[in-house]
């Protein structure tokens, strides 16, 4: 299927359909004083084919990031179901080194994306994989989750890079918090955990107040402004992003390219209405 042209809201967003819209927005960014996280938006329903496809495009995008002076300053974020996950998980942890491998050679990363509760045993045991061999894998934890804060404590480990997030999908009350304040009282216990271990916490909110809270917890724990950082989306919250920035804190910006941008903008939407809705002057 051939790509068209993306623009206006959905540009706000998402770089563009093409890997050239990614390097552009990337290159812009960085300019800026911030880092990136590259994600490739791949297309689904996941056939074999297309975590094949998937693969190649991410192999493609780290050696045009190295290629053009991006990496390290840029890395990917990558979700392991794009790569097969529910067909084959040999495979997708095959698929899933490759990319690694790809990532070490651009002098870049690769952080494993949070996806629905029933993968992260799955993910957790790829990543235990992949980091015998790449260490500086990372992984995202949805906060939202009951099991997180023990997760937090398992990769709370030297090395370990570990993005600290909500969580936008829609899970049963068996397995995890439904209101919005108990989501808030986790993402800090499991905050403190981060912040108070051996790991590299990756906090990636929009919330002004958890972002004050973790400005504190790192001063608490005597983090320097290089052993944490902060993400945030591309198109939501970028004057904040500019003041975290200024104040000499690692900012790295979450910018997803493709033309399959529709159910990541409704993840996003259903996380964060308020960023994703506000007015392009205010955001």
């Amino acid at each position: 299927m051939t790509s068209a042209p993306i623009s206006g809201f959905v540009g706000r967003f998402v770089a563009g359909p093409e890997t050239e819209d990614a390097l552009r927005v990337a290159r812009r960014l960085a300019d800026d004083g911030l880092t990136v996280t590259v994600e490739h938006l791949s297309e689904e329903p996941v056939t074999a084919e297309r975590a094949v496809d998937t693969r190649d495009e991410y192999v493609r995008l780290l050696s045009r990031l190295a290629g053009v002076g991006l990496a390290p300053a840029a890395e990917v974020s990558l979700k392991l179901s794009a790569l097969g996950q529910q067909i084959d998980e040999k495979l997708t942890a095959e698929y899933a080194r490759t990319i690694c491998a790809a990532a070490a050679q651009a002098g870049a990363a690769v952080t494993l994306d949070a996806e629905d509760h029933t993968t992260t045993d799955s993910a957790l045991e790829i990543l235990a994989e992949l980091r015998k061999d790449f260490p500086a894998t990372g992984v995202a934890l949805q906060a939202h989750l009951r099991r997180t804060e023990s997760d937090c404590r398992e990769l709370a480990t030297a090395g370990s890079r570990v993005r600290l997030c909500k969580g936008a999908y829609a899970e049963p009350e068996s397995v995890a918090f439904q209101s919005a304040l108990d989501v808030d009282k986790a993402f800090v216990r499991c905050l403190n955990i981060l912040m108070s271990g051996e790991g590299y916490p990756m906090v990636a909110t929009h919330d002004p107040r958890l972002i004050a809270i973790a400005e504190d917890r790192a001063r608490w724990f005597d983090r320097s402004s290089d052993e944490f950082e902060f993400q945030l989306l591309y198109g939501v919250r970028p004057e904040e992003q500019a003041r975290l920035a200024a104040g000499g804190g690692v900012v790295r910006v979450y910018l997803p390219y493709g033309a399959q941008w529709y159910g990541y903008l409704m993840r996003r939407l259903a996380e964060s209405p308020a960023g994703v809705l506000r007015p392009a002057w205010q955001s």
